[in-house]
């Protein structure tokens, strides 16, 4: 298939195969019989056995997709794509033996990226943030969340958000912003957690939801970051100006972070290797979408695995992310995340395939546009030339040459 760059993907896209569980046919297909989708001004209008293809689509334009599998556009549920700078070195500390937690409370970590991303100004921060983007597109992402979180004051956590919204906007890609300024406590702010606290609900995140910037609020709940108090402190603000929660909970230890979430009905809780039996009941409850982010498992070398199978028994949804950022997860590809969280986590294709699609949707509020192919939903989807979808998470370092339609543009 060759096509003008960014042309306009509107057509009868036929002899293609529908993936199972990601797609809602208007008829259904029988297995093996190749299928079609309609796209009409950026929508997905039809899709179907491509011999029950209406004859009132006949006259658009032909587009053969040679048997490719069809997926929804990916989605990378979880990011820091945006900051300064960069933390190799600290990846030789840990393995030199330094732990997470030393390497922070020696004053690396998070607040060596927040010095990094404070002096960068909001181009040099796109201009970084750019290549990373790309990289993710190309594979066939069409929807992301980006966090701010290396900020950490009202000037530079508004520079990330900002540069965010550009990225998504230049690039043709749905973005997501999630206020993190609860992600460390500022040099500024040593010893006095409460009084930033206090300054993020009074004053950082109030102003940043009136200019627009907020999606979604998250915060590092840890005992290296934010208590169970202040966590709920920021949900309270975050619920008071109408904004959905997320959390990252139980990486390095259970504060019961879940549960709190969960009686905020948040989006997603991320990380979760410590959570607990009444976390995983409490997430059931709300609905509250489990993210495995396996990058930052990989990278810091945990032993202590996610509660797979009784998340699958209690049917709490799992999404799966690359958690890309500086420190902990330099991951720019969700395929390769993908066959971690398989190989890693023990999820079945179906189960990955799903979760950087499907529940990765739902997982920043997104599941009644994105991660599944139904008439009426924007055209983000992409064709795979592979003879199997588990060759999406099989493969380790080939991207495969997918066409990738994104917002309606053939990319």
């Amino acid at each position: 298939m060759t096509q003008p760059p960014s042309a306009s993907a509107d057509g009868v896209w036929r002899h293609l195969r529908l993936a199972p569980g990601l797609a809602q046919p208007t008829q259904p297909v029988a297995d093996g019989a190749p299928a079609a989708m309609v796209v009409q001004q950026g929508v997905l209008r039809w899709l179907g056995p491509q011999q029950a293809l209406p004859a009132a689509f006949a006259a658009l334009p032909q587009h053969d997709a040679c048997g490719a599998w069809a997926t929804p556009g990916l989605i990378d549920c979880h990011t820091h794509l945006v900051y300064g700078g960069q933390r190799a070195h600290e990846f030789a500390l840990r393995l030199a033996g330094a732990s997470y937690e030393e390497v922070a409370r020696a004053g690396g970590g998070i607040v060596s990226s927040v010095r990094a991303t404070r002096a960068a100004s909001e181009d040099a921060l796109y201009a970084s943030a750019l290549p990373r983007l790309q990289a993710l597109m190309a594979e066939g992402v069409c929807a992301i969340e980006i966090k701010s979180g290396y900020g950490l004051a009202l000037e530079h956590e508004r520079k990330q958000l900002r540069v965010a919204r550009r990225l998504g906007r230049e690039q043709g890609i749905t973005v997501r912003t999630t206020f993190l300024g609860a992600h460390a406590l500022p040099p500024e702010y040593t010893g006095r957690s409460q009084d930033y606290i206090d300054h993020l609900c009074q004053q950082m995140l109030p102003a940043l939801h009136d200019e627009g910037l907020v999606d979604a609020v998250d915060v590092f709940c840890e005992r290296i970051a934010f208590s169970l108090a202040e966590t709920e402190q920021v949900f309270a603000t975050a619920q008071r100006l109408g904004l959905p929660v997320k959390l990252h909970a139980g990486q390095l230890s259970d504060m019961g972070g879940a549960q709190l979430a969960a009686r905020y009905q948040a989006l997603s809780c991320d990380h979760i290797e410590h959570l607990s039996p009444a976390g995983i009941a409490a997430m059931q409850a709300a609905g509250t979408v489990a993210v495995l982010l396996p990058g930052a498992y990989y990278t810091l070398r945990d032993t202590h695995l996610p509660p797979i199978e009784q998340l699958r028994a209690a049917g709490v949804p799992m999404a799966v992310s690359t958690d890309h950022n500086p420190g902990t997860s330099p991951a720019l590809s969700l395929l390769l995340m993908a066959n971690m969280a398989c190989t890693l986590f023990r999820l079945t294709v179906p189960e990955a395939l799903a979760g950087i699609t499907q529940h990765a949707a739902r997982a920043l509020g997104l599941q009644d546009t994105h991660g599944l192919l139904a008439a009426g939903r924007s055209a983000d989807f992409v064709l795979w030339p592979v003879e199997e979808l588990a060759e999406l998470s099989y493969w380790l370092g080939q991207r495969p040459a997918c066409t990738v339609v994104r917002q309606g543009r053939w990319v």
